[in-house]
């Protein structure tokens, strides 16, 4: 009960920041410690489905882990219904110490994930640069203004989710390139069906291949699968830098505004431009807590995981 109680809050925190354009919940996965067991859940729900078919349905459910995936996607759904308001006021009425915060959480991702290359050889040197250069290429990109119809959405769901798995690239953030965040974030907070349900469509379709993918490159080329997430992290602090000025707004059809097109900026300039205080001093202790938080997290998870793994005397 406690092992599932901790699960869920975990799934609390990914659902949290699935809705924030620049946070992957699959950063947090990583930082909780379960992202592996995540990839190899949802590798597994084909031949699990072929197991309940064929009627092992208790054969099925042990195959994709699904008391596991059960408990941590309620936690999820449950955040990204309840929660979803609650960050998008935070982006608005606080977005430097909120961005300060998650800035600090992706910086010590990078070093989490960069200490599980087991060697720094130069072919993992050449995967770290080839992810920051993606993750930046994707950061700085022009964003699209795609219409919201059902194709468009579906395979907008397929990458956001792909996105989502991979820690340091934000599937709201693919959203927001794809114009498509406030049409999404609004079917959410207005609950509209169709619109949720093509989406969860195409999602589901990109979560069992992409799953499915990921597990194999991690099996076979860890080192380098690690090293390429780790550039993919380091390229990412661009778009969670805590100081932006918007340059440019989206409206959704319910009448909701969501930053489109931000410019970085240094703290004294922010003030600057904005005539905001920069809150220098409070962000960078934020920054500071995220990074002891997620240590201590992860520290928990190893303590928990060796506690496991020895055997009874």
């Amino acid at each position: 009960m406690k092992h599932n109680l901790m699960l869920y809050c975990k799934g609390l925190a990914m659902g949290a920041v699935d809705v924030v354009p620049g946070f992957s919940g699959g950063t947090v996965a990583l930082i909780t410690g379960i992202y592996h067991r995540l990839l190899a859940a949802f590798s597994a729900i084909p031949n699990a489905l072929l197991l309940f078919f064929r009627g092992r349905i208790v054969e099925s459910w042990q195959r994709c882990d699904a008391t596991f995936l059960l408990v941590l996607v309620l936690g999820i759904l449950t955040s990204i219904f309840t929660l979803a308001k609650v960050i998008s006021h935070l982006m608005v009425a606080h977005p430097v110490l909120l961005w300060s915060f998650f800035f600090g959480l992706v910086v010590v991702s990078v070093y989490l994930v960069g200490r599980e290359v087991a060697v720094w050889s130069a072919d993992r040197l050449v995967a770290a640069v080839l992810g920051l250069v993606l993750a930046l290429f994707i950061t700085l990109a022009a964003p699209l203004q795609l219409a919201a119809d059902p194709l468009i959405l579906f395979i907008a769901g397929a990458i956001a989710i792909s996105a989502m798995l991979l820690p340091g690239i934000s599937g709201s953030f693919i959203l927001v390139l794809l114009g498509l965040y406030p049409v999404v974030l609004g079917a959410v907070k207005n609950f509209d069906l169709p619109v949720l349900a093509v989406f969860s469509a195409g999602c589901l379709l990109g979560l069992l291949a992409f799953s499915r993918l990921l597990t194999w490159l991690l099996a076979r080329l860890r080192d380098l699968t690690m090293a390429f997430l780790a550039g993919l992290m380091l390229g990412s602090l661009v778009k969670v830098w805590p100081w932006k000025q918007t340059l440019t707004w989206q409206t959704n059809r319910h009448g909701e505004s969501y930053p489109l097109l931000q410019e970085n900026l240094l703290p004294h300039r922010f003030f600057e431009i904005t005539g905001e205080a920069h809150q220098l001093g409070l962000a960078i202790f934020l920054a500071v807590s995220a990074i002891g938080l997620a240590l201590l997290l992860e520290w928990m998870a190893r303590r928990r995981a060796t506690l496991v793994e020895q055997p009874v005397s």
